[in-house]
């Protein structure tokens, strides 16, 4: 497999967890590689198109609020597999199905604070990594 790259951002609780060393040494240790990091409160129009995918879902307002309530991280990370292998690593969306290990199973607590957010295809890292890292 290819080398690839992908985006992952440590959520407000993470941030306000102080869990953004505890996300990026999972990483490191597992052979990813940290292209970019960023730290920023995302806008509502930035977070709005992060999640146009979810507009239509009762649950997209509450998104949007908890996403811009506070500092996110904001990461490319490379590797092989690397979508596929982030994935892993944060666990299940909801930290109840989570894995015991993963970022989501040791360290989370309910679904709509789930400590990371991560792409799940070439196309939405592309989309994700564009958003965060241009302009």
């Amino acid at each position: 497999m290819a080398v690839e790259n992908t985006f992952i951002m440590v959520k407000p609780d993470g941030v306000a967890r102080r869990l953004v060393g505890e996300v990026v040494s999972r990483l490191e240790q597992k052979g990813l590689t940290l292209e970019k990091m960023r730290m920023l409160t995302i806008p509502a129009e930035m977070a709005e198109h992060h999640y146009a995918e979810h507009v239509e879902r009762p649950f997209f307002g509450e998104l949007i609020a908890f996403i811009t309530s506070g500092p996110v991280v904001a990461m490319e990370w490379s590797g092989e597999n690397a979508i596929a292998l982030c994935r892993t690593l944060m666990g299940a969306t909801n930290p109840m199905d989570a894995a015991p290990g993963s970022i989501r199973g040791d360290l989370a607590t309910v679904v709509t604070e789930n400590i990371v957010h991560g792409s799940d295809s070439p196309e939405s890292a592309a989309r994700e990594l564009a958003l965060f890292f241009t302009a």
